[in-house]
């Protein structure tokens, strides 16, 4: 018995099907074809010379782009008396010849009217693809702060410098509830803390075009964010991504931060007023503490003087003992592969100029080469943002944390600690001891 396959991938729209797609089939020769269709000829020729019994496929519409294209092929194979076998539709030519006309009759119509769906889907595919290609903008509305251009998303000037703002806010204080707040009474624009998630990672605020959800293609139109902007914005969303919502907003530096290594209860910071005074009192106490009696709060001035003494003392020695990578030579080998793939890049015109690659060949290779930038620019962007030995250094002496104010003091802290402990000694005394997040 001997039998064919054949397979037909449009490079628009798939990549080409792995060979195990024929696994437990006995094939004697495999034809493949990859936007055009020489090897399908070539196929027809060689059945009208030695028909096989068999010839496989995975659907229909791979044996031409119109119906009267795959109603003209089915046909002449069917008359060769091939049996055509599809392995991804319902469809089984022998029935022709066991005399079943009727069940076949109906199992064709169904295949011709999915085919006839799938090709309309498939030319709206293609054009979006074509579109891709040329990395003009995807359908739809431009985001919030841009509007459409000819061939690019344009900056809105009456919008744009409130999403701006919006990412300033964020970044000062970390919150993204605060920033919305903040937006409806500063503009009176509002938005969904869900809205203001979506800005912070929507790419587009960081000059470049999502495709697909998943394909990337770098400095397409001017930015709303710096890369350095978009980086810190991500290690703030990984860090809050850890926390209550309200605690990632709060106010207070040791918010979400405290816990009690007796009872394991984190604590909360609870403000104390007394009648006709302004002065507040700030304590940290247990929320879930269980054990009887409960474990009494603490002073939050102390235990903030206590962990910018702790922090300046087991910091440096913490880092000290790391095995840290060299960032240097990765940031090395990043921009080394980044020039490459940038040189590559710039080759795909003076191959199409010599008229090695055609145009649609060369705008498909340009595109899978940009896509591949932007991945090693994110790697490249998600690196620290400096020597963590230096910077450890840096933050080692107590002046530099008296001098900040609550809501940077919030953003230090969290960038290094990942607990504070409070153990207490007996009495009122007490002592800390912080986890750090490496």
């Amino acid at each position: 018995m001997k039998t064919l396959a054949y397979c037909y991938s449009d490079p628009l729209l798939e990549s080409l099907p792995d060979p195990v797609v024929w696994e437990g089939f006995e094939v004697d020769r495999f034809y493949q074809d990859l936007g055009q269709r020489q090897q399908l000829g070539q196929l027809l020729s060689d059945c009208q010379n030695d028909p096989p019994n068999c010839l496989l496929i995975r659907r229909l519409e791979e044996l031409g782009d119109t119906l009267d294209q795959i109603c003209d092929r089915l046909n002449l194979l069917e008359s060769l008396g091939i049996e055509v076998v599809t392995k991804e539709q319902d469809y089984r030519s022998s029935l022709i010849n066991s005399g079943n006309f009727g069940e076949f009759r109906t199992n064709l119509a169904k295949n011709l009217q999915k085919i006839q769906n799938i090709q309309r889907s498939n030319r709206l595919k293609q054009g979006h693809a074509r579109n891709r290609l040329k990395t003009l903008p995807p359908p739809g509305r431009a985001p919030y702060g841009y509007r459409r251009g000819k061939d690019r998303y344009l900056l809105d000037r009456s919008t744009a410098p409130v999403v701006k703002e919006f990412f300033e806010r964020f970044l000062l204080f970390g919150s993204v509830r605060g920033a919305v707040r903040y937006l409806e009474k500063r503009y009176g624009k509002k938005i969904s803390v869900s809205t203001g998630r979506r800005w912070l990672t929507n790419p587009v605020y960081r000059g470049d075009l999502a495709y697909n959800c998943q394909d990337i293609i770098p400095d397409t139109h001017v930015p709303l964010l710096e890369r350095s902007e978009a980086a810190q914005i991500d290690r703030l969303l990984r860090r809050n991504c850890q926390m209550s919502s309200r605690t990632a907003s709060a106010p207070r530096s040791l918010a979400g931060l405290v816990a009690c290594a007796e009872c394991q209860s984190p604590m909360t910071v609870t403000r104390v007023t007394r009648p006709n005074q302004t002065t507040e009192y700030l304590y940290l106490r247990p929320m879930r503490c269980l054990r009887s009696p409960k474990c009494k709060a603490m002073s939050y001035q102390a235990v903030l003087e206590a962990t910018i003494a702790r922090i300046c003392e087991d910091l440096p020695a913490t880092v000290a003992q790391l095995n840290l990578p060299n960032l240097d030579g990765i940031k090395q080998r990043l921009r080394s592969t980044l020039q490459t793939k940038q040189s590559h890049l710039e080759q795909v015109s003076t191959l199409q100029t010599q008229g090695i690659l055609d145009e649609e060949t060369a705008q498909l290779r340009r595109y899978k080469l940009k896509v591949e930038i932007a991945q090693i620019q994110a790697q490249f962007d998600q690196l620290p943002p400096g020597d963590l030995t230096i910077i450890a250094q840096a933050v080692s002496i107590p002046e530099f944390w008296r001098d900040l104010s609550e809501s940077e003091r919030r953003f230090y802290f969290r960038e290094f600690i990942r607990q504070i402990q409070t153990q207490p000694t007996g009495g009122k005394s007490w002592e800390l001891r912080l986890i750090f997040i490496f």
